[in-house]
């Protein structure tokens, strides 16, 4: 994997900016409330983005990205709780707001949403364009009609689409084309912060390149900071400023994305890296991380990821690790982060993770799949 040079750039110039925080969360635990207990979704997340800044969230489908995503703007489901923490927005702690001042205050005008699949995100017996102007003249009273289709036009070209198609509705759009009317609509009011939940993961190489290529753009066009949740290192290394591996509902690792992509500390990290191709290299043996995330109900004490670390020894089963700061800003909760050279080394090598798959199972990790079931 490679960084763009565009994006090399952009970012020694932030960095020689004064990083005031845009938007700070701290401490953040969001719960689902089931039948079994606690499922702990978000526990105990801490991390800070800056103006006109992205911040990648990356990690497998479990890991807490798109709850912590949600409980930004609280859009969680019923059995869905932000049960502590803080979420503060320009200085003010989203958590503590009514339902009410969210809906006029944050959503769309200071933090607006890309999901996933944009079909799910429009009302499919409505145009296109009537709904992006329906988000306009909600929140912008003293614009006209006329001015919010205008808007609504200009977004569209900007993306590359004609403008004539914003009286289309959604089944009339292809794949790409309603993922960029999805932009569109994110970008209507200006927002400070753009949540984009794997906001190219069904579209070809192709056409997925192209669209982040245009949101790069238009991060710096609207002065937009962004919050990109995906599961590929290699869309988080060419877009993103700094990247949070997400792993288990806890942030396992944090840093400035050239740090988090050549000099990885975290075993999961290492894994996740190792899982996707390298542009540079030839042939490569590519190796996924044997197992799966933990449904953390009542979690107990150790390393999360213990059951699936080839490096894991007797304390990461028996005592949770803590953040600890390493170069500048770069954070890992790992007892073995001091190793993090001999890891990479190791990791380099297929067999190290496809040990973990021809050895007999270890009874702490039948131990703790009994006490999460």
């Amino acid at each position: 994997m490679t960084t763009d040079d565009t994006s090399d750039a952009r970012r020694t110039d932030r960095d020689a900016q004064d990083r005031e925080p845009l938007l700070e969360i701290e401490d953040l635990r969001t719960y689902y409330h089931t039948e079994r207990g606690d499922l702990h979704a978000v526990d105990g997340v801490s991390v800070e983005l800056g103006h006109q800044e992205t911040l990648g969230l990356v990690g497998e489908s479990g890991c807490g990205k798109t709850t912590l995503a949600k409980s930004i703007i609280r859009l969680l489901p019923r059995n869905g709780e932000v049960v502590d923490g803080e979420i503060r927005l320009k200085g003010i702690d989203v958590t503590e707001l009514s339902e009410k001042d969210l809906r006029e205050q944050v959503r769309w005008t200071e933090i607006s949403m890309i999901p996933q699949t944009a079909m799910n995100g429009f009302d499919p017996v409505k145009t296109v364009g009537r709904q992006i102007v329906d988000v306009i003249r909600r929140h912008e009273e003293d614009t006209s009609k006329q001015e919010a289709w205008a808007r609504a036009e200009e977004l569209f070209e900007n993306l590359g689409l004609d403008g004539s198609r914003v009286d289309d509705y959604p089944h009339q759009f292809s794949g790409g084309m309603a993922q960029r009317a999805m932009i569109a609509m994110a970008l209507a009011l200006s927002p400070s912060i753009i949540l984009a939940d794997e906001p190219t993961t069904a579209l070809d190489v192709m056409i997925q390149d192209r669209i982040l290529r245009q949101i790069d753009d238009l991060q710096e066009q609207f002065e937009t900071a962004m919050i990109m949740i995906t599961h590929d290192m290699s869309v988080v290394s060419e877009n993103c400023d700094y990247i949070a591996v997400m792993y288990g509902g806890r942030v396992v690792e944090f840093g400035d994305a050239r740090t988090i992509i050549k000099n990885p500390r975290h075993p999961y990290t290492l894994g996740m890296s190792n899982a996707f191709p390298d542009i540079s290299e030839d042939d490569q043996d590519l190796v996924s991380i044997p197992g799966s995330p933990p449904e953390v109900v009542d979690p107990d004490e150790g390393c999360r990821f213990a059951p699936r670390c080839p490096f894991a020894e007797d304390e990461c089963w028996e005592v949770t690790p803590q953040a600890e700061e390493y170069e500048d800003g770069h954070i890992v909760e790992c007892h073995r982060a001091d190793e993090a050279a001999y890891m990479r080394e190791e990791a380099n090598d297929k067999e190290t993770w496809l040990s973990l798959r021809e050895e007999p199972a270890d009874e702490r990790v039948e131990e703790v799949e009994v006490n999460d079931d």
